[in-house]
């Protein structure tokens, strides 16, 4: 093997952090790489076609006329094709979610309409429940992203009552249909900002996974409710993910759940702080497996394959890293690119790495 390559990819792990202190190690690398990077030759977009305003290709234009035709139905006061078209996703639970939470998008607009379904049909869960996430998505603004002690105690206590609010609204919705497991996701989310200890959160975990046990949304909800900054420790969170990996579902965004939790170490402790051991190299592998078996036009994937192409790459699983870079092709307005100075660079630099590892393996 060429000796500079040696030299450049052992380098690797400290130069593809892309923090201000490895500035100099990652400019060295990028001027290594590039030259000898040609994006064709390995089956990917040329650098001129790098586009970071998206994370993926949007939606098709069929969708994108079904849900203006639903927006514009629902503002007007017409709330019927806004329920078709929840009911049209069945029992696919994620798809429901997916649904749902676009009505919740519309009602955050004007919900009017909202108010109208559920005075019309006051016994159907999907509504209450829609009203629930509602609820709770107003909930979380007025608290915004902050740490708890950076938020004013006024709008603490705002975000307390509404967030008690949603609670409630989800717990009227969940007898409506007890086989949905949408209430619950939003009893497991509100239950993390009312502070609920272990046991208490884990009796409405046992609801939702009885409900949907490979819940997306319920799974990263989750998440969140046991890492440190919440309820729980970077081990707790990291058990958490590693089992959700394993038992999910080939094709489904399930195992992307462990990818969040190294994102979430990443940012409270550093790169340093991801596990380094073959077990967990080998995971990343299996969670690429899983994903490869996943619609290419499922848009929930788009994020999740970024960060999965950017930790193969930390791991120096090359090859698995270049079939990621190659399915996402030439979008980069996602983390972890968009955190850096120039996200396209950036995300050149890491395909980069990825192509010329894989070659010399």
């Amino acid at each position: 093997m060429n000796l500079l390559l040696v030299i450049a990819l052992g380098l690797v792990p400290l130069a593809y952090r892309f923090r201000v202190g490895s500035r100099l190690r990652q400019v060295g690398l990028a001027l290594w790489v590039r030259p000898r990077f040609d994006p064709a030759a390995h089956g990917l977009p040329p650098r001129e076609q790098l586009d970071a305003h998206r994370a993926g290709p949007t939606q098709s234009a069929l969708r994108s006329k079904e849900v203006q035709a639903i927006a514009d139905e629902a503002w007007g006061g017409d709330w019927r094709s806004a329920a078709a078209f929840v009911e049209a996703a069945g029992q696919d639970w994620d798809e429901r979610w997916s649904r749902q939470e676009l009505l919740r998008q519309l009602a955050d607009e004007d919900d009017a309409w909202l108010d109208t379904w559920l005075r019309a049909r006051p016994e159907d869960c999907t509504a209450a429940t829609v009203h629930a996430q509602l609820l709770l998505h107003r909930a979380w603004a007025i608290r915004g992203n902050d740490y708890a002690h950076d938020v004013p105690a006024g709008r603490m206590a705002r975000f307390m009552v509404q967030l008690n609010a949603a609670m409630e609204a989800a717990q009227k919705a969940a007898p409506l249909a007890p086989e949905d497991p949408g209430p619950w996701v939003v009893m497991v989310t509100a239950a993390r900002g009312l502070r609920y200890d272990h046991d208490e959160f884990r009796r409405l975990w046992k609801e939702l996974l009885t409900r949907a046990p490979h819940h997306y949304e319920g799974h990263c909800q989750a998440l969140q409710y046991w890492c440190a900054k919440w309820a729980g420790t970077n081990k707790l969170m990291m058990e958490f993910a590693e089992r959700s990996a394993r038992k999910a579902p080939t094709g489904s965004p399930l195992a992307g759940v462990y990818l969040h939790a190294l994102y979430e170490l990443t940012r409270r402790s550093g790169p340093s702080a991801i596990p380094s051991s073959r077990t967990a190299k080998d995971l990343l592998e299996t969670v690429a497996r899983s994903l490869n078996q996943a619609p290419d036009d499922d848009q929930s994937l788009y994020q999740l394959r970024h960060l999965l192409a950017h930790y193969l790459v930390k791991a120096r699983r090359y090859g698995a890293a270049l079939e990621q870079f190659r399915r996402i092709g030439p979008w980069c307005g996602a983390e972890p690119w968009t955190n850096e100075r120039d996200p396209v660079t950036a995300f050149d630099l890491a395909r980069g790495v990825a192509a010329l590892g894989a070659r010399q393996n």
